[in-house]
């Protein structure tokens, strides 16, 4: 589904200019609430894997050469656990095997980020500009020179999602938002990790300063089966 007149939402990911984005992937994120003592299975991985290899069949042939993951690429802040070491780089190779070129956009998760991108030769930025869209991860606000000829933005970070109801029966789903930003459009992705459930538009605290003002306007594609437009987030709180 079309998004923006040159940009598509492909399942988890956006797709424009031979540009691939998907965020907040936060391998890791299962060893980590084993840790906790919520003990889940390291499945993960293989999900994310089998979702890659389904988009790029959905793109039909349309060239891929940069693949973006914006921001947290790992899930862990200080270290490096042995399941990210490990799948971080398989990763990183799968995403090498469909495309020439792998960017990673800095997450507020990637602090030492660098020590994994240096074994496959990856950049690491803070963002990443291809034309006149901005893909950054939206923890923090670019400067006005780097916004100076940017028209659309591309944020992660806030792990957008909403739930719905039906009698007693509450889900929730991830979604893309669309709206705008100092005159700009501002696109927000979903996390590409499918056990993140996601930051309740209707209900949570929002986090990325992007998004801190009125987000009654803003549009809702809520991805499930397939993307679905619920129209505006103001008639979401209505309904």
């Amino acid at each position: 589904m079309k998004i923006l007149p040159h940009m598509e939402i492909v399942d988890l990911a956006l797709y424009f200019d031979s540009t691939l984005v998907i965020a907040d992937v936060h391998i890791g994120y299962e060893e980590a609430l084993n840790k906790q003592g919520v003990l889940v299975p390291r499945l993960q991985f293989e999900e994310m894997a089998k979702r890659i290899g389904s988009i790029l069949k959905t793109l039909k042939g349309d060239p891929v050469k940069t693949i973006v993951v914006n921001g947290d690429l790992k899930h862990e802040f200080g270290t490096i656990s042995e399941q990210e070491w490990r799948n971080t780089l398989k990763f990183l190779d799968l995403l090498a095997k469909h495309c020439q070129d792998i960017v990673l956009v800095k997450g507020n998760h990637d602090t030492i980020l660098g020590l994994i991108a240096k074994k496959r030769n990856v950049r690491v930025v803070d963002y990443y500009i291809a034309g006149k869209v901005l893909v950054a991860h939206g923890d923090k606000t670019p400067n006005k020179e780097t916004l100076k000829h940017i028209s659309t933005i591309i944020i992660g970070h806030e792990h957008p999602a909403v739930s719905l109801k039906e009698g007693a029966r509450v889900e929730q789903f991830k979604c893309f938002l669309k709206g705008r930003y100092k005159g700009r459009n501002l696109i927000v992705q979903p996390s590409f990790n499918t056990m993140i459930e996601g930051t309740n538009l209707l209900r949570d605290t929002i986090l990325s300063p992007f998004l801190k003002q009125n987000l009654d306007n803003f549009e809702v594609y809520v991805v499930e089966d397939k993307v679905y437009n619920f129209g505006k987030v103001n008639g979401l709180k209505k309904s």
